[in-house]
């Protein structure tokens, strides 16, 4: 089902039951009773439980898009080191540059015809990819170059193959789900109490009121949704992509 799909429908949802528990709240009330007044405190608590649930909304936005931002940041790093190392071998005879170059090239292509896709359904990397990135590494460090310049090479090549393993475990490790159960719990059900406050105020069942009571139950929603969305750096429709790969590896598909 597409990421759109089900925020359209929970936007939906919230709508209809803060709508149907107030025409159905409303229609239960007797005709005496005067709506026209709220307790202080009532409004008090409310307005601080909104304050307490926005600000608990904003850190976990603010959690899970940096957990975003990190997980491409260690995609990107990862295809600019081997990026590096497809360009640095240059300088070796054409037989070993070859060889290293096609490791590159069979190492990216697994990760973004497989190993992506390995990843983001079950938040775990592949041990082809650990296969094809160890070969790559004993073939840059196997080499005994035949000069100065190739040796000058050398060490800076076996530093990229590092840095690209390094942002490969970075990688693996940004796979899973980054917000905990209970944090899970605690938005959901903070969202359920401060929706269900609306009805505190004594509601009523004008158009300006129902318009806002289902705004505001849809805006929560939508905020639980692109917290969802982004809990999963890789796995869903605004996670980490494959692109610098792709932008630096043109036929990586191939």
């Amino acid at each position: 089902m597409s990421e759109w799909l089900v925020l359209t429908l929970a936007m939906a949802a919230a709508c209809a039951v803060v709508l149907a528990i107030v025409v159905l709240r409303h229609r239960r009330t007797s005709t005496d009773y005067d709506t026209s007044e709220t307790p202080d405190v009532m409004e008090y608590m409310t307005m601080m439980i909104g304050v307490v649930y926005a600000i608990v909304l904003g850190l976990a936005m603010a959690g899970v898009w940096e957990a975003r931002s990190a997980a491409q940041d260690h995609v990107r790093a990862e295809a600019q080191a081997l990026h590096e190392v497809h360009e640095r071998v240059r300088v070796y005879p054409r037989e070993a540059r070859e060889r290293i170059r096609d490791d590159v090239r069979a190492y990216v292509g697994h990760v973004v015809s497989t190993e992506w896709d390995t990843m983001t359904e079950r938040g775990e990397l592949t041990e082809r990819g650990d296969e094809l990135l160890a070969r790559l590494r004993n073939d840059v460090t196997d080499y005994e170059p035949k000069s100065d310049f190739q040796a000058q090479a050398y060490q800076p090549l076996i530093d990229q193959v590092s840095l690209a393993d390094d942002a490969r475990g970075a990688r693996g490790d940004s796979a899973e789900a980054t917000m905990p159960g209970v944090v899970w719990f605690g938005l959901i059900t903070g969202g359920l109490v401060t929706v269900g406050l609306i009805f505190a105020l004594q509601i009523r069942r004008t158009t300006r009121e129902l318009i806002l009571a289902g705004l505001f139950s849809a805006l929560i929603a939508f905020l639980l949704f692109l917290i969802w969305d982004f809990d999963a750096p890789y796995g869903r429709g605004i996670g980490a992509t494959a692109e610098p790969f792709e932008a630096l590896f043109p036929d990586a598909r191939s």
